[in-house]
């Protein structure tokens, strides 16, 4: 399944249902056929996945290119090159925070 993430304020963000369910999750958001993050809740979510980043970069730091995975498993079951947390989130991030600069929510849907 596929997630568009949508606002006003920018263009879309298209991601793989698990990867966006992860990140609804991490804004403190029900996993949700359909939602929405109000102007109100934008910059709770902006904290909460600026701290997820951070805490994957901080993961991260340490590791070695060479000895971080190549692989991970995507939902199906599927193997797919291993992508971080940090990867996945900053363009949803972005999103967010043009969001908040507008004034505009930020939905998402399938």
């Amino acid at each position: 399944m596929i997630v568009t993430f949508k606002s006003d304020a920018a263009g879309d963000v298209i991601m793989f249902g698990d990867v966006a369910h992860r990140l609804m999750k991490i804004m403190g958001k029900d996993v949700t056929a359909k939602g929405i993050v109000t102007v109100e809740q934008l910059p709770d979510a902006i904290a909460r996945l600026e701290a997820a980043i951070a805490e994957d970069k901080a993961r991260f730091a340490s590791v070695a290119e060479e000895e971080r995975p190549l692989s991970e498993v995507g939902a199906r079951g599927e193997l797919r090159p291993f992508v971080t947390l940090t990867q996945r989130a900053v363009p949803l991030l972005e999103l967010l925070q043009w969001s908040l600069k507008k004034k505009k929510p930020m939905t998402w849907g399938v």
